[in-house]
């Protein structure tokens, strides 16, 4: 059987949890492959909103199995978050809840060098979401790190402390003050290591390939958006992982040819989190709104996020080199009722008209060329079916899908997961 991804397009908030929540039922196993916990997939059914931060977002589902990869890097503190957050369901997620041996633990000096580190670069910071996730995978490439299967080792405590008195070392070198109670920090990040030991490890990729060999249903989750894969995004304003759809088999120990589908997510429009390039950012009352009535706001961060129209130069660009087979479009109906659309066609780009992402799209290099669409005036958010879409939606999404010589297979049109409409 072959393992199914679900990846962002953007910068990250397309949506992607709820549309793991939605596809779940049709696979045995849930696996996220990256990123730490300042993602927050956003899930809302039954009128209640849930946020989860690390754990994948088949949860909520009786039959699935969810496994945090290798990729994954974990602060067991905010992991007991999510956990008490689940009893209130009555959620047995110690039968539902696996976790890989392989997979990196942020320390509280993590977070501590993360806030460091930011502060110390003053107006050049990147927008680090301070959780510790770049000192952990930092340690990670800098073969310090500790691991989850460490904690299955009597000397787990000494390499802990090994590592946390080269961070405070580290800390003191950033030349900034910042204020902290490592004693207090650690007496919680203790507390949260029994409760997280309580759970399964496993060797995730020999489960894989086991759960293949029987005939298992996988479907990876990824975390973040493309344009923020440390590789191939818009560096430096980017993640620490890979974000990409080769971060999967890295992230869980799945061989490529053994990928199947690739459904990537992007947002009618575009936002961003933090600092970076964002060249179709709007700063006008159109982009009030689109921010206003799309919520935009960090589900974990509760940062603004900024907004702006649809960039297809770089939906384009994350398409190929994720190998999309079939696309979703998020928050169509955030769009009902402006004057008309736009979407970026091409750039500007030190006086070429260029149809591809370049190495730097800073606003001095990069000036977006705009396609105009009308704009439809009906309220999505009651449509059940495709059917009964405006003749202006239609044609945006028939533009977009020639475009992109990819189908568009899923409209979503409210936050809930009954908003979800197949085509």
């Amino acid at each position: 059987m072959a393992v199914d991804l679900l990846l962002g397009l953007q910068w990250g908030d397309e949506g992607k949890g709820k549309i793991v929540d939605v596809l779940t039922a049709d696979y045995d196993i849930i696996a996220r492959f990256q990123g730490g916990p300042n993602a927050g997939h956003t899930l809302e059914f039954d009128g209640i909103k849930h946020v989860l931060r690390t754990i994948p977002s088949g949860i909520f589902h009786d039959k699935a199995i969810n496994v945090i990869g290798n990729g994954v890097v974990i602060d067991p503190v905010v992991f007991v978050q999510e956990l008490d957050g689940l009893e209130q369901f009555k959620i047995d997620y110690k039968s539902k809840l696996i976790i890989s041996r392989k997979a990196h633990i942020i320390l509280p000096t993590h977070r501590l060098l993360d806030a460091a580190s930011e502060t110390s670069k003053g107006k050049a910071k990147i927008g680090s979401t301070l959780k510790g996730i770049g000192p952990t995978y930092m340690d990670k490439t800098g073969r310090n790190g500790l691991r989850i299967g460490d904690l299955e080792q009597d000397n787990w405590k000494e390499k802990y402390r090994n590592l946390a008195n080269k961070h405070e070392a580290l800390i003191g070198f950033h030349d900034v003050q910042i204020q902290y109670d490592l004693a207090e920090l650690e007496k919680e990040f203790f507390t949260a290591v029994e409760r997280l030991k309580e759970l399964t490890f496993i060797d995730s990729e020999e489960y894989f390939q086991n759960a293949q060999r029987n005939g298992k249903t996988i479907l990876a989750e990824g975390a973040q958006g493309s344009l923020l894969d440390i590789d191939f995004g818009t560096y430096p304003f980017v993640t620490s992982s890979n974000t990409t759809a080769a971060g999967a088999c890295t992230g869980l120990g799945v061989a490529p040819n053994q990928i199947g589908e690739v459904y990537g997510i992007f947002k009618a429009y575009t936002t961003r989190v933090g600092s970076g390039p964002f060249p179709t950012e709007l700063f006008d009352e159109v982009g009030a709104e689109m921010a206003k009535v799309g919520h935009e706001f960090g589900a974990v961060t509760g940062r603004p996020r900024r907004c702006g129209w649809l960039d297809l130069i770089a939906l384009k660009y994350t398409c190929q080199i994720n190998g999309v087979t079939q696309l979703m479009m998020m928050k169509g109906d955030v769009l009902s009722g402006f004057d008309s659309l736009q979407v970026c066609t091409g750039y500007k780009y030190k006086g070429e008209t260029i149809h591809h992402l370049p190495y730097n799209i800073e606003a001095e290099n990069v000036t977006p060329i705009y396609t105009e669409f009308p704009c439809w005036k009906e309220d999505l958010t009651k449509m059940t079916d495709p059917s009964q879409f405006p003749a202006e939606l239609n044609e945006y999404i028939d533009f977009l899908e020639k475009e992109l010589e990819i189908p568009i297979k899923v409209v979503s049109v409210g936050p809930d997961r009954t908003q979800t409409i197949h085509r």
